[in-house]
């Protein structure tokens, strides 16, 4: 019995590691852009311009991969050096 509810408890474990991780991986992509979208929408109020809230979108897009893709490698990295230490 005991080996069930453990098995249970490591797969929630996991479950909300993993669901953690998703939302991480958005919060990361959507705030640079939401962050320069508004920004550009400001500047170009301020400035009666038209253009300033398409590159600032843009500009937070490249942001939000860039925080995407170094949140994965870090997230992958601590994975592997955990796994690796096991093995040792």
């Amino acid at each position: 019995m005991d080996l069930k509810k453990e098995k249970k408890q490591k797969e929630r474990q996991t479950t909300l590691r993993m669901l953690t991780l998703i939302s991480q991986f958005g919060i990361n992509m959507l705030v640079p852009i939401f962050l320069c979208f508004f920004a550009g929408m400001y500047l170009d109020r301020f400035l009666g311009t038209n253009y300033f809230i398409i590159l600032f979108f843009f500009v937070g897009a490249l942001a939000g991969f860039r925080n995407v893709y170094i949140f994965a490698k870090r997230s992958t990295q601590k994975r592997g050096g955990a796994e690796n230490e096991k093995t040792d």
